[in-house]
């Protein structure tokens, strides 16, 4: 059960790739969906192609921003001065969060990143049903209500992705991993498998499975990517560096013939590769819980990063409110496997827990 509505008025702002996708997948699911962009026949050529309507933010209960993240606090600031509804939801994309969580204190707004892209660029590449199965990161903070942020969960499941709850800090440590550093590492050997072809073309012909695989991130948009490396710059440098260590682990160990320290390595990596998650889960699997939590500041983003810090994954979320009462149930879909172990820390949190 889920408390988001099916249908409604949204506005996106700006309209690449990731913008145009959410205003498909909104209107594959109902909703109004309205749009601009920084550049104008951009939003003209998003109304011909049926993205979006015609029509401003003006009425809009959910506001998605899609434009880099340098500006994303900015516009959300301004579109929350002009917009008083305490109902209006307003959230973003981008790749880097703790700097705009930082700016952006509104109750009314909770960061987010979807997890999801092509090496397509804005419209070629836009597709409705792009973030099915994809993980979409949330990052309440002490200002976020169980309302805005139990809402806005639910309209991303109906988007077909998975929801996440992450730390600001977290997140943006973790997707320099996860995300930034891969799109560097591709765009290297991409570099240099493009240098050493200059004299030796046959390279390229060459270039199989793996080499695809490993550098098909290299084919996405370049324009986007300087302004989120930047943003995110002190953890992706940090994780180079790590890497760049491991790497001269490697060399050394190729170079004085150590089998046992590169098969070790090897070894490890492929057990870790193959306990990735999985994108499915068969619904007999899932349990539900009832947590009784406050009105207080803070109490759902403690839950929610809890969930995160434990990989336990929220399948759904919903809020119900005690009459007259400061106080609710928040309703939880979780995975059967790990809910033991999510329910005990949850109660060493000091939380009161229960099945439903």
């Amino acid at each position: 059960m889920t408390t988001s509505p099916s249908s409604g008025h949204a506005h996106v702002v700006g309209l690449g790739l990731i913008g145009s996708s959410v205003a498909l997948a909104l209107s594959a699911n109902g909703w109004r969906v309205t749009g601009d962009d920084a550049v104008p026949a951009v939003t003209r050529e998003a109304c011909e192609r049926g993205i979006i309507e015609d029509g401003g933010v003006d009425g809009a209960t959910l506001v998605v921003i899609a434009t880099p993240a340098s500006t994303v606090a900015r516009l959300a600031r301004d579109i929350m001065a002009t917009n008083v509804d305490p109902s209006l939801i307003v959230t973003d994309v981008a790749g880097v969060k703790a700097s705009i969580t930082a700016d952006v204190a509104d109750p009314r707004f909770v960061g987010g990143h979807p997890m999801a892209g092509s090496e397509l660029k804005g419209f070629a590449g836009a597709r409705a049903d792009l973030f099915h199965g994809a993980t979409w990161v949330l990052t309440p903070i002490t200002t976020t209500t169980p309302d805005t942020y139990t809402t806005l969960h639910g309209i991303i499941r109906e988007l077909g992705a998975n929801v996440v709850a992450v730390n600001a800090d977290d997140h943006d440590r973790l997707v320099a991993l996860a995300s930034h550093v891969p799109h560097l590492v591709a765009g290297a050997l991409m570099n240099e498998a493009a240098l050493v072809a200059e004299p030796d073309p046959v390279l390229l012909q060459l270039a199989a499975g793996g080499f695809r695989d490993m550098t098909r991130v290299a084919a996405g948009d370049p324009a986007i990517w300087p302004d989120i490396l930047f943003e995110n710059r002190d953890a992706v440098t940090a994780t180079l560096r790590s890497l760049v260590d491991r790497l001269q682990v490697l060399t050394h160990a190729l170079e004085s013939g150590d089998r046992s320290t590169v098969a070790t390595a090897l070894a490890t990596a492929s057990v870790a590769r193959r306990a990735l998650p999985g994108r499915a889960v068969n619904p007999e699997h899932l349990t539900h819980l009832r947590v009784a939590i406050s009105d207080q500041p803070g109490s759902l983003a403690r839950i929610t990063t809890l969930a995160s810090d434990l990989v336990v994954n929220i399948f759904d979320i919903e809020i119900s409110h005690d009459v007259g009462l400061s106080s609710g149930v928040l309703l939880l879909t979780v995975e059967t496997e790990s809910a033991e172990r999510f329910i005990a820390a949850l109660a060493d949190a000091g939380f009161r827990v229960g099945l439903s």
